[in-house]
């Protein structure tokens, strides 16, 4: 099992900074997933702003999520712009 997200920050280019359990903190953009119907709410930003970290993954609210591992597996190591 991947490691599960701790705290999550949503940026303004529908990218996620993460903090996962074991200490390392990586960037998952969402866009590619913009066009499914179960993501379309997050294509508004202040919408995608409201995401939450828990139960060791990325919620919003009308149960919107995201799989853990694929957050984990397809995120990238964070750059000095998405830290903080």
């Amino acid at each position: 099992m991947n490691p599960r997200v701790q705290q999550v920050i949503a940026h303004d280019d529908h990218t996620l900074a993460l903090s996962f359990a074991n200490g390392e903190t990586k960037v998952f953009d969402l866009s590619p997933y913009l066009g499914y119907p179960v993501f379309e709410p997050l294509q508004n930003i202040s919408f995608f702003k409201l995401a939450r970290a828990v139960h060791g993954t990325v919620v919003w609210p009308r149960d919107i999520d995201f799989d853990p591992d694929t957050l984990f597996l397809e995120s990238h190591t964070a750059d000095t712009r998405h830290v903080a």
